[in-house]
This record gives C-alpha cells, structure tokens and sequence, in this order.
C-alpha cells in the first residue's frame, strides 16, 4: 500500500464517522486535542519517563497499536487542510524517547495553532522518529494501520 492510500482510507473512516455519530460542526480542534491523547498514551505505554519504576514497557503490539492511533488523527488532521504528503517522511535519528515525545507534543501544538503544511510535515517527521526509536517499519506501521483501521469501523457498527 502506498501512504497516499491512506490519507484517502482516513477520509472514508471520517466520513463514516460523521455520518454514523451525524457530525455538524468542525472538529478540526477536537482531533487536534485527541492526537495529543494518543501522543501521551503511547508516552504512557513506553513507560521511557518513569525512572520511579521498574516495570518495563508494553508489550510490542500494545505500542504499535497506540502509536497508529495518533496516524490516524494526524492523517485526518491533514485531510481537513489538504495537506497531503505523497510519501512517509521517515527520519532515522536515535533519540532518547523523553526527549522525542516532548519535542513531538511541541510540533503538534505549533501545528495546531500555526496550520502550515510545513508544520504538518514536521509532525510526521517527530512521528517517524518515535517510530525509528521503537523500532518500527513503514511496513510495521502500514499493517498496524489497516487492523487498527478495521477496528474502528467495527467499533462505529457497535455502538463504541
């Protein structure tokens, strides 16, 4: 699958959405603030900030999962503001994940309040550090992305 593919999957999950929860406003703002939620769930999950603890991180599956959360919000995020990206801008720089997550939750919040495709571009190049540093593929993301796409429509059809 090709990465522009899914920014035309998140539109069709959006609208299906809209339609099912019957949607009338923007929520550019709401999605904005959930994106930040995903962020700090996988933050949460990672367990890299809690040097009070000795339990380590999630499981694999369990990260990989909160992290395509997050690709989806940024996704719609960008199909709100026809910001389209034709390809994963995938930055491979050994970071430690503290670090890496507040740096990411300050391009999210420069995002949000300055909406320029270049601070969108920035969002995604935070993301695909977090990525590299947790050892994920594109294809890793990609596949979590499809389960975790088919997950939602379930959920929709359910009543979540």
């Amino acid at each position: 699958m090709q990465f522009r593919q899914l920014f035309e999957k998140q539109r069709q999950l959006d609208r299906f959405i809209e339609e099912n929860q019957q949607v009338q406003k923007d929520v550019f703002a709401e999605k904005g603030l959930a994106l930040l939620v995903e962020l700090s769930e996988l933050a949460n999950e990672t367990r890299c900030f809690k040097f009070w603890s000795t339990k380590g991180p999630s499981k694999r599956a369990v990260l990989l999962e909160e992290y395509v959360d997050s690709v989806h919000f940024m996704l719609s995020l960008g199909n709100i503001r026809g910001f389209l990206l034709e390809e994963w801008p995938y930055l491979k720089k050994k970071q430690e994940l503290t670090e890496t997550f507040l740096n990411t939750t300050q391009t999210i919040l420069t995002f949000l309040q300055h909406q320029t495709e270049e601070n969108y571009r920035a969002m995604w190049e935070q993301y695909s550090i977090i990525a590299y540093n947790l050892d994920f593929s594109i294809d890793d993301v990609l596949h979590a992305y499809e389960l975790k796409n088919e997950k939602n429509y379930e959920r929709q059809r359910n009543g979540y």
